[in-house]
């Protein structure tokens, strides 16, 4: 199974097209959240990547809503929202989980507190792709100051169920960066379009 994963667009429309370009190659699209900026512009970045006809899994970030995001695909029949809950596409497991983890010091972003992911992680089964907009704590978390940002749900997460893979983003000074817990590949996205071969 081939796919092409991304986060961050933050309303790059130039880049919304090279990525629908690039999933006529894939077999399944991952879109790991913070498809607006600051709640603006996601019904036209949303628009854009609605050409899309590959399987495409979407999480919401912290800079839309969950209940925005599911809106905004109301008219883009290949995507799925996923927030705390899983799919299973061409026998493979995909699980979401989207906002801010843990709580952003910014009042508009779109949050969940690191108990509320932990009982939204609970389902999450073994060996599936885990889709996350927040990296888990200590793993491609690092920010500009060096300070770690990640969830530490996410991080048990990871540890107890061992994804076979775990993307995220929204550490934008991270995108690009992989890290490994046990046998699971992380890797923070950015919105370039990164491939997996699963």
């Amino acid at each position: 199974m081939r796919v092409l994963a991304f986060s961050d667009l933050h309303r790059d429309l130039d880049q919304a097209a090279r990525l629908v370009e690039m999933s006529k190659d894939a077999d399944v699209v991952i879109g790991a959240g913070d498809f607006a900026s600051v709640h603006n512009g996601l019904g036209e970045t949303i628009d854009a990547l609605s050409a899309i006809e590959t399987p495409t899994v979407l999480v919401a970030g912290n800079n839309e809503t969950l209940e925005a995001l599911r809106e905004a695909i109301a008219s883009w029949p290949a995507a799925t929202v996923l927030h705390g809950e899983g799919i299973e596409i061409a026998g493979r497991s995909f699980f979401g989980l989207g906002g801010g983890i843990p709580v952003t010091p910014w009042d508009w972003s779109y949050d969940v507190e690191e108990s509320e992911a932990e009982g939204l992680l609970a389902g999450l089964p073994e060996g599936a792709v885990l889709v996350v907009h927040s990296p888990p704590k200590g793993h491609c978390d690092e920010a500009g100051d060096g300070l770690s940002l990640g969830s530490v749900a996410i991080l048990k997460a990871i540890e107890e169920k061992q994804p076979v893979l775990a993307v995220c983003g929204h550490i934008h000074e991270s995108w690009g960066k992989t890290s490994q817990v046990g046998e699971t590949e992380i890797a923070n996205l950015g919105p370039k379009g990164t491939w997996f071969e699963l």
